[in-house]
This record gives C-alpha cells, sequence and structure tokens, in this order.
C-alpha cells in the first residue's frame, strides 16, 4: 500500500494498459512534474533584487536574485506547498532588510540576510506600512478585513472597511494602504479604498462594476475600472476628488504598476487569452514591449522591467525587458528535456454553440493525422479564467502521443469583455456545457478526427463541465474525465471554503432565492443518463471542492451499476501538486484515455 494513495475504486472493468501504445516519444510525465515555476515577482526598494516565489516539485520557496542575473538565492526552506494561481508572492520592507510573505494560515517575516522567520499566527499578508508595521488581513466569520500588526508585538488591530473582503493591497506614498474593496451586498461589485488606521474612505466605486488593482506615485493613483464591456486604466488624486480616463481598448487593462519618475505605467493588456506587456504614459499612449503569450506580475527595477512570461512553447521563465526591447532571463526552470521537446503549435477555431452564442478554442493538432485521431475537448477550471497562449505540458504529453486537444473558453471565460465573462450567471451547467458539447461536434466535423473517439477532460469547474456534459443524452463523448470537480453545487457550497462559496454566489446568488438554478445545474441528479465510463480524481484535503463532492458522485454511480474509475489523493488539496499523486494520476489518465479511444 502506497502512503500517498487513498481510495482506489472501480466499478465495472477497469481500463488496461494497452501493449501496443507506446510512450509518446518526446515527452514524459516526470519532466514535466519537474519544470520549476517562478511566479509573483517583487522588486527591492533599490530596485536590483528580484524576490519571487519558485514552484519546484513538492515546494514553494522563495528566492532572491539581482536584477543583472546570477545565482538565485534561496530565502526560505519550509514555506507550504500552494497552486501558483492561488499563491501570493513576497514584499520587502521599505527599508529592504525583510522580506514578509504568506504560508499556509500565517504571515512571515525574515531577514534577507538570513535567520529564521518569525510568524504572525492566522493571517495573510497585505503589505508594508512602515519598516516596523505590516498591513495584514485576517479572516472572521466568512469575510476578511485589513488589521495592522507591529512585528514586535503581532497582535492585529482591524481597521477599514467592513461587510465584505479586501484584496490587493498596496502601500501610498502618505503611509496608507490601498485596497480593493468587495462588498458582500453586491457581488459583482469592487470598490477602491484608501485607508488608515484611524479611518477609510472610497475613492471609487458603482453598483454591479469592478474598480480594482489601484497603485499609487505622489498624489496620483492609477487603477482599473470596468468601462463598457472591457476594463481601462483611470487616474485620480489622492483624495478620489477627479477621475481621469487614461487607457481604453477592446481589451483587459490589469497588473499595474508605476515607474519610479511617475510619468509612465507598465500593464498588461489582454484578449482572447493573450496578454501583451505595455507601458501607458502621461497621455494615454500604449506602447507595446511584448506581444502574445502569457505576461504576468510585471514590476519597474533599475535595468527594466522584471516579469514572468510564459507561452505554448514557453515554460514560465523570470524575465528582464529593457527599454530597447530586449528580453533578457533571470530564472528559468525547465528541464533540458522540455526545453528540447517539440512543442505542438495551436490554431485559434471559432464555432456556434446551441444559441448561436460564438465560443472560441485552441486546437493542437498532433504531427501525424495521415488517419483520424483521437481527440480530448479541455475545458478550463474556474469558471472565470481563460486558457490562453500559456505553456500547457501535460496537453502537450497527449499531444504526443497523436491525440487531438481542443481547450476551449466557453462562456464565463476572461479576456473576452465583460458581457461574456458575466454569461453564464445565473446559468451553470447549461449554456456553458453547451459549448462543451459543440465543440465536440466542432472535432467530429474535422476529416482528420475520428468522430467516435471522443473524450472531455477537465479540473476544479473543468471537472464539472465534463461531468455536466457527459449526462446530457446527446453528447459525443465516448468518455470523461472529472478531477476534482463538483457533482452538486448546492452540497457544495455548503461543504467549500469562503472563497468558493462567495465566487459561487457572486455567479449563482444564494441558493435560498436561486434553488431551481442550482438544482438544474447540478449533475447529480441526472446521473441515470451516464451511459460513458468516467475516471474520478480528488484530494482528500480539497478545501475548495470537498471530498464530499466525489464521494457523493461515486455512491450514486455505484447504486446504478455504472463504469467509472476513483482514485484519492490524502495529501492533496485543490490541484494534484505532489510528484507522486500528480504522476500517478496523469498515469491513469493515459491508460484510460488509450483504452476507450481505442
Amino acid at each position: 500500500m502506497n502512503a500517498w494513495l487513498g481510495r482506489d475504486e472501480h466499478g465495472g472493468a477497469r481500463s488496461q494498459v494497452r501493449p501496443d501504445r507506446l510512450l509518446p516519444p518526446h515527452w514524459r510525465l516526470d519532466a514535466i512534474y519537474a519544470t520549476e515555476r517562478p511566479h509573483h515577482p517583487s522588486v527591492s526598494p533599490g530596485g536590483s533584487q528580484i524576490a519571487f516565489v519558485l514552484s519546484s516539485g513538492s515546494e514553494s520557496d522563495i528566492y532572491v536574485v539581482g536584477t543583472n542575473g546570477g545565482q538565485a538565492r534561496r530565502l526560505t526552506t519550509d514555506r507550504s506547498l500552494a497552486s501558483f494561481w492561488e499563491d501570493s508572492g513576497p514584499e520587502w520592507s521599505p527599508d529592504g532588510s525583510q522580506i514578509a510573505y504568506t504560508s499556509g494560515d500565517h504571515t512571515f517575516v525574515i531577514a534577507v540576510d538570513g535567520g529564521a522567520p518569525q510568524r504572525i499566527p492566522e493571517t495573510s499578508l497585505g503589505t508594508w506600512l512602515d519598516d516596523d508595521h505590516l498591513v495584514v488581513v485576517v479572516e472572521r466569520k466568512r469575510t476578511t478585513r485589513l488589521a495592522l500588526v507591529d512585528t514586535t508585538d503581532p497582535w492585529p488591530q482591524p481597521f477599514g472597511p467592513q461587510g465584505g473582503d479586501v484584496s490587493q493591497v498596496r502601500r501610498t506614498n502618505d503611509g496608507r494602504v490601498l485596497a480593493t474593496f468587495w462588498p458582500k451586498d453586491d457581488r459583482n461589485r469592487s470598490d477602491i479604498v484608501i485607508a488608515h488606521p484611524d479611518d477609510w474612505v472610497t475613492l471609487d466605486g458603482h453598483p454591479d462594476r469592478r474598480a480594482l488593482d489601484a497603485v499609487s506615485h505622489g498624489d496620483e493613483i492609477a487603477y482599473v475600472l470596468e468601462e463598457g464591456d472591457w476594463r481601462a486604466v483611470y487616474l485620480t488624486n489622492i483624495e478620489g476628488k477627479e477621475h481621469r480616463l487614461l487607457a481604453r481598448d477592446d481589451a483587459d487593462f490589469g497588473d499595474l504598476d508605476w515607474a519610479s519618475e511617475g510619468q509612465r505605467l507598465i500593464a498588461i493588456r489582454s484578449h482572447r487569452g493573450q496578454g501583451d506587456l505595455v507601458t501607458i504614459d502621461s497621455a494615454g499612449k500604449v506602447t507595446v514591449l511584448g506581444e502574445g503569450g502569457s505576461w504576468q506580475t510585471p514590476r519597474w527595477s533599475n535595468d527594466g522591467i522584471v516579469a514572468v512570461y510564459e507561452d505554448h512553447e514557453t515554460a514560465p521563465r523570470l524575465v528582464l525587458v529593457t527599454e530597447d526591447l530586449n528580453v533578457s532571463t533571470l530564472y528559468d526552470g525547465a528541464p533540458v528535456a522540455v526545453a528540447t521537446a517539440p512543442h505542438a503549435p495551436f490554431e485559434r477555431v471559432v464555432f456556434p454553440s446551441n444559441d448561436g452564442m460564438e465560443i472560441e478554442g485552441f486546437l493542437f493538432k498532433p504531427a501525424d493525422v495521415s488517419k483520424p485521431v483521437p481527440a480530448v475537448v479541455y475545458p478550463h477550471g474556474g469558471p472565470t479564467s481563460v486558457y490562453g497562449d500559456e505553456w500547457d505540458g501535460h496537453a502537450q504529453y497527449f499531444i504526443d502521443k497523436g491525440y487531438a486537444w481542443l481547450a476551449i473558453n466557453f462562456r464565463g471565460s476572461t479576456t473576452y469583455g465583460v458581457a461574456f465573462e458575466r454569461a453564464n450567471h445565473d446559468d451553470w451547467g447549461i449554456g456553458d456545457a453547451a459549448d462543451c458539447i459543440a465543440a465536440g461536434r466542432f472535432l467530429q466535423s474535422l476529416q482528420w478526427v475520428d468522430e467516435e473517439r471522443l473524450a472531455i477532460f477537465g479540473a476544479s469547474y473543468g471537472s464539472y463541465m465534463a461531468l455536466v456534459s457527459l449526462v446530457h443524452e446527446e453528447n459525443p463523448f465516448a468518455c470523461g474525465v472529472a478531477k476534482y470537480g463538483d457533482c452538486n453545487i448546492l452540497t457544495s457550497w455548503a461543504q467549500g471554503d469562503r472563497p468558493g462559496g462567495d465566487d459561487l454566489e457572486r455567479m449563482m446568488g444564494h441558493p435560498s432565492s436561486n434553488r431551481e438554478a442550482y438544482r438544474a445545474g447540478s449533475p447529480i441528479h441526472e446521473i441515470d443518463k451516464l451511459d460513458r465510463p468516467i475516471l474520478i480524481g480528488h484530494g482528500e484535503k480539497d478545501a475548495r471542492v470537498h471530498l464530499n463532492q466525489a464521494q457523493e458522485l461515486v455512491a450514486e454511480l455505484e447504486r446504478l451499476g455504472k463504469r467509472y474509475e476513483y482514485v484519492t489523493y490524502p495529501d492533496e488539496g485543490h490541484g494534484f501538486l505532489r510528484r507522486p499523486s500528480q504522476i500517478d494520476f496523469y498515469k491513469r489518465l493515459e491508460r484510460f484515455l488509450d483504452w476507450y479511444l481505442m
């Protein structure tokens, strides 16, 4: 018995390893797992050093490297393992001597020159107020508040707005903090607030609209505001009395940071799953520094702009972009086996859903299509997220084996405009599931795809999409894979953590006022219609989608005598991050797809 393996069960015959199906010629699961991901860079006050999180195998520790490159120095050794999409970054103290960071449910402070970290319990990091005080976020009764902590006496003193949640906390030059505040009574609204332990005020906020990502320089504040169908950049003063549109496009701006002279902003401009790295000057002129792919967390340094970059053929790396548009790599964690492996390119495809709404996907074609090939529809998680031009080693593994791969941006995805992003509100599991089924129909229309050998596979909300699609009687899939997803969104609302529950309510309302929509969007009530084999994987420590969701599903499958394979991993949460469980799951996925798409 393996200690990292929990339940390993099946109903009906289990899929078998096919002796005629070999490993892909160029890709291996252990190399994908070993690919390190730098993320959340933070530039020191002097502008010459970068602290960043490095997700590498079973660790998510903080490293420091100079803007001129060189050897990265490991600062922490016991930070909690976290998925990069839910992790947070380090914060330098104003004098550059200390770094604060969140690990698990606590905030820590560590000296840059070394030493043992100091723990501030039951808080998450906001920012430094000065060299001796931190602004942290505390959670009580499913809401969060700002709190001030003296690093020598870590007893939080709450302040700022109440009755909601706070995020994106940044320090101002006058000893206050900017934050995004999400009121509970308007789930699709967020405000920009400026706060100090003695008082706070709202700088901008509008019903049913989101203001985000505020950054200050002197008396000027830049922030992002939903303007029509897109997120534009606005300026205001530190009192919030004047507001001026700075930049607007048919795209979403975000991730702002001021240059030291205060005349330019760095930003990411996102549209249709790709992001450009841009600057915006004081007149609103937008200049592209880096096109396409996926840019994350750009920050100014002495030598240029530090950011994380990836695309479909480039694993995530920490880079420096200079004024003359030279891009140099500060940290690249891809092993040689990944860096030299051929990466299949994508083609953007657009197809109509059942109601005529246009849905876009990223279609990857295997090298040999001399005869029709099997294919996988891959809906992303979220749902308020996007599958973009990003590195996806596991997709490349299966493409290298000969599978077509269609990653779709169903209704509810970001970077296609606010209206499209909200098109799944009050409609989970209905319109978006129709988009997934339409993706399968689109694949069937391609001469080089075998119309009878289609699968649907997703994780989190993508897992839910897979299950909802499979219970449709006219779905085109031969099998499906559900990786830590919901089966009953009503019970999941009660079982999951605060962020997950809040997100569900933001899109579906409270179940007491929208119970029929919750039931209509819960495939557990239609499992009797499921007549295709399904592979289910779940982490036993999952706080976002509780293990009870998998157990509820498996109990019903067992009662009805359905074909299923079910595996759990005792040490995993919402994301299979550890080597044994991640590789084990993808080996099971390989066996399952090879068998049922024979």
